[in-house]
């Protein structure tokens, strides 16, 4: 589930798109619905934040290309470990 999320850096295009983001945060949530989890959060490429009007939420269905991969090491790796942990611990409290 998160081993297959691609890296903060990436760049894709989304089913329907027309614009390129770049991926700058993974399992995200607004603080409408904090229980909604988004496995992304980008910005326009190659712009970049612009303001908050510029971020948009998506989940890894929505991407219809992967146009570059971001930087994949040691310490993103444990990252996504620890993200798989405490989301399993978050369902086993419910």
């Amino acid at each position: 589930m998160f081993k297959n999320l691609l890296p903060i850096g990436s760049v894709i295009m989304l089913k329907g798109g027309v614009k390129k983001l770049m991926i700058t945060g993974i399992k995200v949530s607004t603080e409408d619905q904090p229980e909604k989890f988004y496995d992304y959060i980008g910005v326009f490429y190659p712009e970049g934040y612009i303001g908050a009007q510029s971020c948009f939420l998506f989940n890894h269905d929505d991407i219809n290309d992967i146009v570059f991969k971001g930087y994949n090491n040691p310490e993103r790796e444990d990252f996504i470990e620890f993200l798989e942990n405490e989301f399993y611990k978050e369902s086993e409290m419910k």
